[in-house]
Order: structure tokens, then C-alpha cells, then sequence
């Protein structure tokens, strides 16, 4: 076994591969960029070396300094986590040649399953079934959308090179494919540096089932069970979950020796994940392969028991797998979910800035457990543009799905997090939708349920207000002064203090409310038309223990985080955010409403489509960014005149930053 290994990743990945390296007795040695100089992984391991600048191509994509870095510190491997060069066969070459164990499968594997059009290929000569489509090396967009309207829409389009829901769009009209076509090259050469793409038949209502594999030296494969990735926005996985529903195991043995043909067809070594698109009928047909460990992972470790990280170490360094087939056993139901910085409300645009809360459900990290929590981040990190928005992932066991379920919809209202937007009541409301919970998947679930899950927060407001009321009460009464006249707490010579409160909620409304106090606990809140009165049981720091007695009684334990005049009440049945406004202040002006077209966050600007003097309709698209690995498409925000383009393709943009200026259609000489 190795003595000292190299982590060439970061985050979450990255802790979660030192904590079992650490039980395993293993050294490790991190690797961070400017960005990540404080960052948690680096914590993690024993030892670290600074790559570059914060830009992935400058630091976590340099494999020259990588390797540099695992000589200088005496690592006999590196271990590439998932993303960055995990997948890049260049990079096991050059690790090979260097004499330094890749813990992953030989580059030849890489490469072979490395295109997507090539796999498909490989796959089509081992027999397994393939959705129709053009997998080939002709890319002129002519041939393309010949080739789309010859297999009949909707089509998939996708990035040859890579995953992860970038470089893919769907396209449901020849009117469409042209622009797509041109998004998703792009976005494929942003992401993985090739423009390639394929184009396949969308199967309709399908679900993603992923196969896990492992395969060693000495020619021995086995298959751990089943995945269930269906739940996806913007073909991204939101919800994983281990064994896939309403599988069968005549279905579970035919994926899973297809799984394995597959691996076996490339000469496999270590972890990997064959993903397969399903019909409803169970009908699949095979997607790519992922040569590395994947996010999801975790909800296998959970109902195997095994350590999918130990697994591979021991692979790398020469080992039989530590199990055969036959000993592997399912034990309950497993549910991960991705917890993302994004913004469910705007079409989940990804979210940068500071983790001002978070607070996790009772449990335990990087370890099989009922509740588990994996995460790269703690209270106080900074959320950057540079890499990928997901936060950590939040696993939970089960004896039972339905068991499993439950358990993750307390563990998520227990999860606080502030600062940003995250997609926590988000995932909270797809769990407690009727298709999630009756099994009903597909990777559409979540544009069905569009109107149960993109309703307005849970929280009903005068509940909302009893917990800011709560919070303000503590603050008021804190002062440990002998001399009353300095204590706030509302005291009287006749009467009870009266207050008028007027809240912004949830980013959405303004909310009047009234707060009535007297000396001790006597205390009323108002909002909505609705009164109830409030008594402040006990406080443990954010915590609040409080009754609330109106049409009903409730008594109810709140937490209530507050930063500045922005308040964050989290209760069992939601969650609602508060900005105390102060009525003398000058309303701020959005910008968006006078005309003027801003960065939603930072990025870099990949198109234009106007010119000043050009009439635009409210909705039509003006420019692109790039963040986080993603294009997002900012549209008019009202009819009007490009007046004044402020920026060039190809320009850093900070949040904010405004792009162009819309003058009205009258102001048109």
C-alpha cells in the first residue's frame, strides 16, 4: 500500500479522499490555488503546494505542476478526485511516465471512453444497445442538422468530450438546432477544451441508470449494484438514490453484466460508471462511461457498506478487489442530494459570495451513517465564480426507500445555510413531490412538477415575523445594565411599546407587521391580517424556543441567523428571508427597470447579438455570459433601443457590471 499519496482536486472530493486515506494511514498531500489558499481541503491533508491563479487552467489543470508537486513531496500517486484532469488521458500518461501511480484506470481506457462517439462505437461492436443517432467525426453544421432531421425530433445534442450536463441541449424543431448546435460547442470548448458533439434521439420520459464498476490487474470485474440519477435540471443531477426503484433483478443482472462487458472491452482498472439510459418499459440503452469515481458514490458506500475510495487505493497499488460478485449484498435504500449556490427562482443560476450560516443536521462525514454530510466548505468560505456551485452533499440511509425519504426531509430542514441562495427547499419540495414519492421518475420530474415546486416559500408570514420578532427581542434585552433607562426592552411608565414593521419578503413582497412589547415576556406580533401573541420560551445562541398563540397554538423550536438587517428564519415546515427596511432610505433602483442590462454574476461575455440603434423586443436575447462553466443568456428586459454597448466578447465582467443600455422606442430619432 502507498505510503504518501497526492490529491489533484479540491472541495469536497478532496477531504472526502483524505479522510479514508487518514484511516487508512496513508500521508496525503493537497494541491491549492490562489482562491483556495484557506480552503478546507487544504486543512485536510498533511501537507500542500501552491499551484498558480485562481482560473482552473492556471492551477487544478496543470498537470506539469502537479506532477512537479507529487515528485518534490515524495507522493508514490495522485489521486485526481472527479472533474479537472480525472478524465484526461494525457495527464496518466504523463503520470506513468513519471513514475507515479494514477489512481484510475489505464490512459488506454481513458481514451477509448473518453469520446463519447467513440465509446458508442466501441459499444456498438460488444453488443450493447445504443439509442439512434450520429456518433461520428463530421461536425459541419449543415451535416449536423441533416443528420438531426434524418432521426426525427426531439434530439439530444451533447458534448463528445465531456459530462456533467454541459455542452447539452435538447432541441425539439429544426428551427432550433442551429443555435443550440453553436451554444453547445461553445460550452463544450469552454468545459473541455474539444467541440465535438454528437446527436441522438431524445428518449422520451427516460431514466438514468448508472451501473457502478470496478475491475483490477489481475482481470477480475465485479459490479456493485444500481443508481438512479433521473432527477436532473439543466441535465444536471439534483437527487441520486441506490438501488434504482422498481428494479427487478433479471434487470439488475443484464445492466449490470452489460456494465461489465463494457469495462472489460477497454481493459478497466479501479473505479468506474457505466450510465445508461432506461425507457419506462426497462428498455436501456448505454450513454458513455465515466472513467473515475463519481459525485454520487456515496449512496453505494451506503447500501454496500464498502469504502469505494479504499477500494481504489487498493486497486492502484496492486491489489485483488477485496470482493467478489457473489459477496455482494444490498442492505436498504440510499438517498443523496446535491446541495447547490443557485437560484432554483431564476432558472437555478448559480450563486457566489460568503457562507455567513452553515449548519448541519446531526451527522457524520465521509463514513457510511444514517445522515451523512460530504463537504469542502465551512461557515465563512467564500463561494467563487471559479469552480463548480455545488456546496456538499447531503446522503441519507434507510431500511426503506420511504424510510430514507423521510429521514432526508429532516435532515434538510435541519441544514441552515445563509448568505447565498442555495437549492435546499428547492431539493426539500422535489422529495415531497407525489412523483418522487410514489417512484414516478423520469429526468422531466422536475418540469412536471413545475407548479408545486416553483411556488412561492412554504412559511407562512407571521410565523416569519414571530422569528425576526424573537431575534430582535433577544438583542433588545441583552444588556446586563443595572440602569433601566439603557435596557431596550420595550418597559413603559403606561402601556406597551408599539412598533410598525415593514419587511421585504423572500425577495418577493413587501410585508407590513406589528411588534407590541411590555416589561418581561407579554409581546404581540401582527402581519397579513393576522395577530397571535408571542412568548419567548428559552434561547440557545441562534435558537429560539417559542409559543405562538393565535387562531391556534403552536409551540416551535426556530432558528434565526441575522446579518445586518437580513434575517433568516428557518422552521420544521420552511424557511422565509426578511429585510428589515428602513423607511427613510431611498428605495434602490434594480437597474433592470430603467433600461440598463447587468451581469447576474461574475463571468466572461461569449456573445452580443446587437448593435447600437437596434430595436429589441422585451424576452429576445442580447448577450451570453460564461461562469461556473455554464452559459447563461440574458434577454430585454422591455422593448426598447440599444443605446450604448459598454462591453466586448470576450471582456471579465463582475457582478453587476452593467453590459449595455436600452433606451425607450420613443426616444428614437
Amino acid at each position: 500500500m502507498f505510503t504518501k499519496i497526492l490529491i489533484a482536486n479540491r472541495g469536497e472530493i478532496a477531504c472526502r479522499i483524505a479522510a479514508t486515506a487518514r484511516r487508512l494511514g496513508i500521508r496525503t498531500v493537497a494541491v491549492y490555488s490562489d482562491a483556495d489558499t484557506q480552503a478546507a481541503h487544504v486543512q485536510a491533508c498533511d501537507e500542500a503546494v501552491h499551484l498558480g491563479p485562481a482560473a482552473p487552467r492556471d492551477s487544478y489543470l496543470r498537470a506539469d505542476r502537479i506532477l512537479a508537486a507529487a515528485q518534490a513531496t515524495g507522493a508514490q500517486a495522485i489521486h485526481p478526485g472527479y472533474g479537472f484532469l480525472s478524465e484526461n488521458a494525457g495527464f496518466a500518461h504523463a503520470c506513468a511516465d513519471a513514475g507515479v501511480v494514477f489512481i484510475g484506470p489505464p490512459a488506454s481506457a481513458i481514451a477509448a471512453m473518453g469520446s463519447k462517439s467513440a465509446a458508442k462505437t466501441l459499444m456498438e461492436q460488444a453488443g450493447v444497445p445504443l439509442v439512434p443517432g450520429y456518433h461520428g467525426d463530421r461536425q459541419e453544421p449543415g451535416f449536423l442538422q441533416a443528420e438531426a432531421d434524418r432521426i426525427g425530433y426531439p434530439v439530444l445534442i451533447k458534448a463528445s468530450a465531456g459530462g456533467g450536463g454541459k455542452g447539452m441541449r435538447a432541441v425539439h424543431s429544426a428551427a432550433e438546432f442551429e443555435a443550440a448546435l453553436a451554444s453547445c460547442q461553445r460550452e463544450a470548448a469552454a468545459s473541455f477544451g474539444n467541440d465535438h458533439v454528437l446527436v441522438e434521439r431524445y428518449v422520451t420520459r427516460p431514466r438514468h441508470i448508472e451501473i457502478q464498476v470496478f475491475g483490477d490487474v489481475h482481470g477480475h470485474y465485479v459490479h456493485l449494484f444500481e443508481r438512479d440519477c433521473s432527477v436532473q435540471r439543466r441535465h444536471q443531477k439534483v437527487l441520486e438514490e441506490a438501488p434504482a426503484p422498481g428494479m427487478t433483478e433479471a434487470r439488475r443482472a443484464e445492466m449490470g453484466s452489460a456494465a461489465i462487458a463494457a469495462a472489460r472491452s477497454v481493459g478497466y482498472v479501479g473505479a468506474g460508471t457505466v450510465e445508461f439510459i432506461s425507457e419506462q418499459d426497462g428498455r436501456f440503452y448505454f450513454m458513455e462511461m465515466n472513467t473515475r469515481l463519481q459525485v454520487e458514490h456515496p449512496v453505494t458506500e451506503a447500501i454496500t457498506g464498502l469504502d469505494l475510495v479504499e477500494w481504489q487505493l487498493r486497486v492502484a497499488a496492486g491489489e485483488s478487489l477485496p470482493l467478489a460478485q457473489d459477496a455482494l449484498r444490498i442492505n436498504g435504500h440510499a438517498i443523496e442530494a446535491r446541495i447547490c449556490a443557485e437560484n432554483p427562482q431564476q432558472q437555478f443560476l448559480p450563486a457566489t459570495g460568503r457562507l455567513q450560516t452553515f449548519r448541519l443536521p446531526r451527522a457524520s462525514t465521509f463514513s457510511v451513517a444514517p445522515v451523512r454530510v460530504d463537504a469542502g466548505v465551512r461557515e465563512g468560505d467564500e463561494i467563487s465564480p471559479h469552480y463548480d456551485s455545488m456546496i456538499a452533499k447531503l446522503i441519507v440511509w434507510g431500511a426503506t426507500r420511504d424510510d430514507a425519504r423521510q429521514r432526508l426531509d429532516t435532515a434538510l430542514s435541519e441544514l441552515h445555510i445563509t448568505g447565498l441562495h442555495t437549492n435546499v427547499a428547492f431539493v426539500r419540495d422535489v422529495i415531497n413531490t407525489r412523483s418522487f414519492a410514489q417512484a414516478d421518475l423520469d429526468t422531466a420530474l422536475i418540469e412536471r412538477e413545475r407548479a408545486a415546486l416553483f411556488a412561492p416559500l412554504a412559511l407562512e408570514p407571521l410565523l416569519a415575523v414571530a422569528g425576526v420578532a424573537a431575534r430582535l427581542l433577544s438583542e433588545e434585552t441583552s444588556s446586563v445594565s443595572a440602569d433601566p433607562w439603557s435596557r431596550r426592552d420595550g418597559w413603559r411608565l403606561h402601556g406597551a411599546a408599539h412598533r410598525a414593521l415593514t419587511f421585504s419578503l423572500n425577495d418577493d413582497h413587501t410585508l407590513k407587521a406589528t411588534l407590541r412589547s411590555q416589561a418581561g415576556s407579554a409581546h404581540r406580533v401582527g402581519c397579513a391580517g393576522m395577530e397571535a401573541a408571542l412568548t419567548v420560551h428559552a434561547q440557545h445562541g441562534d435558537q429560539f424556543d417559542v409559543t405562538l398563540e393565535g387562531a391556534v397554538s403552536q409551540r416551535l423550536r426556530l432558528a434565526v441567523y441575522r446579518h445586518h438587517d437580513h434575517f433568516e428564519v428557518f422552521a420544521p415546515q420552511g424557511r422565509a428571508s426578511l429585510i428589515l427596511i428602513d423607511p427613510l432610505a431611498q428605495a434602490k433602483d434594480s437597474g433592470q427597470s430603467q433600461g440598463r442590462l447587468t451581469a447576474l454574476m461574475p463571468g466572461r461575455v461569449v456573445a452580443l447579438f446587437v448593435q447600437p440603434g437596434q430595436c429589441v423586443k422585451v424576452g429576445e436575447a442580447l448577450a451570453i455570459t460564461e461562469a461556473m462553466k455554464m452559459e447563461h443568456t440574458l434577454n430585454a428586459p422591455r422593448d426598447g433601443i440599444v443605446g450604448e454597448l459598454l462591453c466586448a466578447v470576450g471582456d471579465q465582467v463582475p457582478e453587476g457590471a452593467e453590459l449595455l443600455r436600452l433606451q425607450p422606442l420613443n426616444d428614437k430619432a
